[in-house]
């Protein structure tokens, strides 16, 4: 329970303040990215003992596929994560009013290049994410500055076509509450494909190696076990 509410929480602060910062309509797009990435950092910083710090259902499956997650717990984690990006959204229509934009992901194109952008985008991402959440050979201090100049840089450069959302849950949740759920699939079909290729990828990269990886265990933790 206790992983699962840190999840809520971690997802919670991410749309809180990189949605807020969108709402807000203060600061420009180099500054949103920021945001985003900054509010992964610190909840990584704040919570990546206690449940992982996944804070997105693609990278739940994405572990689980590289077998350092069980799947027995992926949709527990993804609905909260889901309630987390709902909560958020909620609190910032409470606070700023019905009028204000939540950030709704939504193509600038077409679906189809969104679907792309987010695909790759979230490979990237997720890539990231398993080599310095999983491999003992990186550089594990620097995880929550990896992850979140990852989501940063991604905003910056797939922001102005798809929204870079890289995260169904973030997309799900201003959507969710908007009422606008007209380009989910893109938010939720591209994530988890760029995730899962990503988890296979670098599978394969690890092939042969004989240093330990930090698998999560139960609560989502990490240990220096193989």
């Amino acid at each position: 329970m206790r992983a699962h509410v840190a999840e809520f929480i971690g997802v919670f602060a991410l749309v809180f303040a990189g949605c807020g910062a969108i709402a807000v309509g203060k600061l420009p797009d180099t500054g949103v990215a920021i945001a985003f990435g900054l509010a992964i950092a610190v909840m990584i910083y704040a919570l990546g003992h206690i449940s992982g710090a996944h804070f997105n259902p693609a990278v739940s499956i994405g572990f689980a596929i590289g077998r350092h997650f069980p799947w027995t717990r992926v949709l527990t984690y993804a609905i909260a994560q889901v309630a987390g990006a709902v909560a958020g959204a909620l609190v910032l229509r409470a606070i700023l009013g019905p009028g204000v934009p939540l950030g709704v992901t939504t193509p600038a194109g077409t679906d189809l290049q969104s679907f792309a952008m987010e695909a790759v985008l979230t490979f990237f991402l997720m890539l990231v994410v398993t080599a310095v959440a999983t491999d003992s050979r990186a550089v594990g201090e620097a995880a929550a500055v990896a992850i979140g100049g990852a989501v940063a840089l991604g905003a910056l450069v797939g922001g102005p076509v798809s929204g870079a959302s890289m995260n169904p849950a973030r997309s799900l949740g201003p959507a969710l509450v908007s009422g606008d759920l007209s380009h989910i699939w893109v938010y939720v079909a591209g994530p988890l494909l760029g995730a899962t290729v990503a988890a296979l990828v670098y599978g394969w990269l690890r092939i042969g190696q004989e240093d330990p990886v930090r698998v999560p265990d139960e609560r989502g933790s990490s240990s220096g076990n193989p």
